[in-house]
């Protein structure tokens, strides 16, 4: 699996022009989901993500997490981060997981969200989605669980 994690101070996605989630400071991450990725997979991306502390402590580290700036969560589908640009000047998504392996693990990643303390705001699996962020920073982080676990599956 694979997410861009953004410090935001606000950020929102909406649908057809109707707002379907929004949040004020916090994260907005969009995931993305490999054709060899398991709940395994979910989870430790999850951990990893919301654990991070990446929030500015009153010596202006970054040192808060979450929890401690009583922050939202926002979380958005985007298969586009498996997109292959080596090749042409088309990417190609062959790379991504499929729809149902795609939609199955993104609501198991929001399942795990919820189950860590962060009910996630999100957007609509394979819908076309208008984002927007405040980032904050701008503070902008990819996580990768090939790396956050070791070697490629693949």
């Amino acid at each position: 699996m694979r997410a861009v994690l953004t410090r935001v101070k606000s950020a929102s996605v909406a649908i057809g022009g109707e707002a379907v989630g929004k949040i004020g400071r916090g994260f907005l991450i969009l995931l993305g989901v490999g054709p060899n990725d398991t709940e395994k997979e979910c989870r430790a991306l999850a951990e990893k993500a919301l654990g991070l502390r990446i929030f500015e402590d009153e010596n202006g580290k970054m040192n808060l997490g979450l929890e401690a700036v009583q922050g939202e969560v926002l979380v958005v589908s985007q298969f586009t981060l498996y997109g292959n640009c080596r090749k042409g000047r088309r990417p190609s998504f062959t790379e991504a997981a499929g729809p149902e392996l795609g939609n199955a693990l993104y609501e198991k990643f929001l399942a795990i969200c919820e189950e860590l303390g962060y009910p996630p705001q999100h957007g609509r699996f394979g819908a076309d989605m208008q984002v927007e962020s405040v980032n904050d920073g701008p503070v902008t982080l990819i996580l990768d669980t090939d790396q956050l676990l070791g070697e490629p599956r693949r």
